[in-house]
Order: structure tokens, then C-alpha cells, then sequence
């Protein structure tokens, strides 16, 4: 039996994914709830109070009432899952899970922890969104596979969503 031909030595098999800008999410945040040192990591959650969702796909608010929960360990990696709602201008209801990291020098880690500015280009923070809505307008949220960039600010969290094409 011949041996399955592979591509790895000679490049991908396909040409590379392009992301397409689909909205922004502004979500508004109340200060964090900190539980401590648990398994080796900083455990803490920071509830979502509102927002807004502008773009060229979505639009509409941030509902009150999800929030981010992180696990900041030592080295400058923080995990995050953040868990949240999504009110299209037409009243759809959408639910968000939004797993990521970020990561930086453990000093900007820290300034972002205390809800300091910090530039964004001084930390990287990617996330991997995922979409529950009922069919209808906002269907396609569940037929694509999203990215995201964040950019913690001191009151407030914005993240821009891009489909992989």
C-alpha cells in the first residue's frame, strides 16, 4: 500500500484563511470579584453591566448580567472565558461564550488587572467566540468560525469580531 502523499514539507494545502471585520462589542464592567490563589492561579470574575454592538453585521446592546471569568497565572498568561448576552436592534437574544488568553509581561498583566490604561500593543489578547441564536437573521453566527482581538480598558472591555473565511 502506497504511502498517503502529505503537504507539510511542501506547504499548506490550501491558501491561508482571511478574516472579514463583522462588529464590535463594547461591554461596560463593574469592578472585579477576586477569589484568590486557587490551583495555582489568580481566580477572579468581572461582571458585564451593558454595552453596545456596532458594525457592518450586527448591531444592538451588551445585556447586564454575564461576565468574564480569568485565571491569572504566574508568567504573564492569563486564561479567559467570558459568558454573556447580545440583543440584536431587532430584539433577537444572542448568546456568547468567548474563550481566550492574554498575555504580557507580568507587570502589564498586573496594571491590567488593577484596571489601568495600558496600550494594547503592549499585550496580546485573542479570543475564539462562539454563537447561540434561534434561526433567523442572525443563523449565520452559528455557520461561521470567529476570532477576536480585545483591548481592556479601565472601565470597559472592546473586542472586534472577524469571520475566518
Amino acid at each position: 500500500m502506497a504511502p498517503l502523499p502529505t503537504h507539510a514539507a511542501d506547504g499548506p494545502a490550501a491558501p491561508a484563511p482571511t478574516l472579514t471585520y463583522a462588529f464590535s462589542v463594547t461591554a461596560t464592567l463593574a469592578p472585579p470579584v477576586e477569589q484568590g490563589e486557587v490551583d495555582s492561579g489568580r481566580k477572579r470574575f468581572i461582571p458585564i453591566t451593558g454595552g453596545k454592538v456596532t458594525g457592518p453585521a450586527l448591531s444592538g446592546e451588551v445585556l447586564a448580567g454575564g461576565g468574564d471569568w480569568q485565571v491569572i497565572m504566574p508568567g504573564g498568561l492569563t486564561s479567559i472565558e467570558a459568558r454573556y448576552f447580545l440583543k440584536a436592534a431587532d430584539g433577537t437574544v444572542i448568546e456568547v461564550t468567548n474563550p481566550g488568553v492574554r498575555t504580557a509581561a507580568p507587570d502589564v498583566i498586573e496594571k491590567l488587572a488593577k484596571g489601568e490604561p495600558v496600550d494594547p500593543s503592549a499585550y496580546y489578547f485573542r479570543t475564539t467566540p462562539r454563537f447561540s441564536v434561534k434561526a433567523g437573521p442572525y443563523e449565520w453566527l452559528r455557520r461561521k468560525v470567529f476570532v477576536a482581538r480585545g483591548i481592556r480598558k479601565p472601565d470597559s472591555v472592546v473586542i472586534d469580531f472577524y469571520t475566518v473565511e
